[in-house]
């Protein structure tokens, strides 16, 4: 794999970056997310990734992909929104295998926070109802949100499916407000302890990762206008800065689908002018030198051998 690799993405001027992307890292698998990543699955895709490539921090990587000096087979490891378990569970892993990581934080969620899709998702996960009636209440185009079956694992992964498509692009404060109906509805209080501490994202950084803005509310930034935007990014950037007493020079736009989630000419420019040194989208492919450092694209193989892997991970640096 590593001369294939290298052939793809030599070091200098023609070098390509790989950016990868997690979201949680649990301790044992999920019935109802089967593909999630869990401790076991993590560590197997940290050696996968130690022994092919140059793992870099983000900040560095975005300098040298800039410049054209990356080394060959340049990777850089990313998490977004700050659920807890990157700190319980991806550090102790991330530190065995010594490579580098950035965590984006959605600030908003810090101390016993919850973001909307964890309370839709704990609500049909713990209801004890055989029928969720959500009757009454709209989804984003104004339509009703209708009955779901709860019977087994199989009909709430179907209603989670369904729903989280349909109410995730409410704005903030409708979205909050449906979700917590939604909670009321299946007759569950969702549990307050998903996200970090204030004190785990200081740990984080105390070993040596990098700690990234990732907006204060997870909003879909193509749904608000300029200046909301700008605030909910310059918001959660000071928040880390006076929690870290450091620059926070990187950030991660929300969801991350450039057009429908954030606008490329317009977001990229004002996270510039924010002063921040880089900041990533969840775009699929590997970064050339001359792409705009404030759209790094990011990808993660889902496969589950070393080999199908591997090779996924090649074509997205031929992308």
């Amino acid at each position: 794999m590593k001369p294939l690799l290298s052939l793809l993405s030599p070091a200098g001027a023609g070098a390509r970056l790989n950016v990868l992307i997690f979201h949680r890292v649990l301790a044992q698998p999920d019935p109802l997310f089967p593909d999630e990543v869990d401790a076991a699955r993590f560590d197997e895709i940290l050696g996968w990734v130690k022994s092919w490539f140059n793992v870099l921090p983000l900040d560095e990587a975005a300098r040298r992909l800039a410049d054209g000096s990356l080394p060959a087979r340049a990777a850089v490891l990313t998490f977004d929104d700050g659920y807890a378990d990157n700190h319980d569970i991806a550090l102790p892993l991330l530190r065995r295998h010594g490579l580098p990581c950035s965590f984006f934080v959605a600030t908003g969620f810090l101390d016993g926070g919850r973001m909307w899709n964890d309370t839709l998702i704990e609500s049909i996960r713990r209801s004890a109802l055989p029928t969720l009636d959500l009757r009454g209440l709209q989804d984003g185009r104004g339509d009703d949100l209708g009955q779901h079956v709860l019977g087994d694992t199989a009909h709430r992964r179907a209603a989670i499916a369904a729903l989280i498509g349909r109410v995730k692009y409410l704005p903030p404060e409708p979205r909050l407000a449906c979700v917590n109906a939604i909670a009321t509805r299946a007759e569950v209080a969702p549990p307050d302890d998903l996200m970090m501490t204030g004190a785990q994202v200081r740990a984080l950084r105390a070993a040596g990762m990098q700690i990234g803005a990732h907006t204060v509310s997870h909003p879909i930034l193509a749904t608000l206008q300029p200046q909301q935007a700008a605030d909910e990014i310059a918001r959660s950037r000071d928040v880390l800065q006076a929690l870290l007493g450091e620059k926070v020079g990187l950030f991660a736009y929300p969801n991350g689908k450039p057009g429908s989630d954030y606008l490329p000419d317009v977001h990229p420019g004002i996270v510039r002018e924010l002063g921040f040194d880089a900041a990533v989208s969840t775009r699929w492919a590997a970064a050339r030198r001359g792409d705009d450092i404030f759209q790094i694209p990011r990808f993660t193989p889902w496969d589950r051998s070393r080999l199908k892997f591997g090779l996924r991970l090649l074509r997205n640096l031929a992308h």
